[in-house]
């Protein structure tokens, strides 16, 4: 059962980053309204929601967008920055998307804000601890239930970022509309687009489940031949 969870979460984060990779390439052929580039529409986007104190920047890599809460700066991977297609679009809205939630004190990004410092500690030390924990769970058990525990701090971190996702691309979708970045036609692509996205944290939410769930099976079933 173990070999089969991890084979099937193996099948869908291969599905889900194959269906993303292709969607992204087929909706940055699709021109935005007015010829907007990610970085125009990221700036565009903070100034209607009132933000003038986050920066939109230029980041290296592919889809290595993201928000960054403590130096307040919209990190944009050079092909959405200069982008000025659907695909841009959608990832530029959505990482402001995250700088409103800031700016709001969204409560999800609050609580998630406040688990990055142990979710660090945790993702130090628990591929160590795990290790030692399976090797000794015999003699000394209580190894790897530490183990277990901070992999479960990594698994609610997980689960947390979630609603803060979706309620990004929501976000996202809601001023795209109504800021005229999207037409009839291309709004659709665009939601499409972040939906796809929104699959990877989903897959990894589920990865990361079920792997504590082997931990936990690793531990209940010790001093067992």
């Amino acid at each position: 059962m173990t070999y089969l969870l991890f084979g099937i979460v193996a099948l869908l984060s291969w599905v889900v980053q194959n269906g993303l990779n292709r969607r992204f390439q087929k909706y940055a052929q699709i021109p935005t309204n007015y010829g907007m580039t990610g970085k125009e529409v990221a700036e565009k986007m903070l100034r209607d929601n009132g933000i003038y104190d986050v920066a939109v920047i230029s980041a290296q890599g592919h889809l290595t967008d993201h928000y960054n809460p403590a130096s307040k700066t919209v990190n944009l991977s050079q092909h959405v920055y200069a982008g000025s297609n659907i695909a841009a679009a959608a990832v530029a809205a959505h990482e402001c998307g995250h700088a409103v939630q800031h700016a709001t004190a969204y409560s999800f990004l609050t609580v998630r804000s406040k688990l990055v410092p142990t979710v660090n500690f945790a993702s130090k030390w628990v591929t160590w601890v795990l290790l030692a924990g399976i090797l000794l769970v015999n003699s000394f058990p209580q190894l790897l239930l530490c183990g277990i525990a901070l992999f479960a701090i990594t698994t609610l971190f997980s689960f947390v970022t979630l609603p803060v996702e979706i309620n990004a691309s929501s976000r996202a979708m809601a001023w795209l509309n109504s800021a005229g970045i999207t037409s009839v036609e291309s709004y659709g692509k665009a939601r499409d687009a972040l939906k796809w996205a929104a699959y990877t944290y989903v897959v990894a939410a589920l990865s990361s489940l079920g792997t504590l769930f082997y931990y936990i099976t690793i531990y209940l079933n010790r001093n067992k031949n």
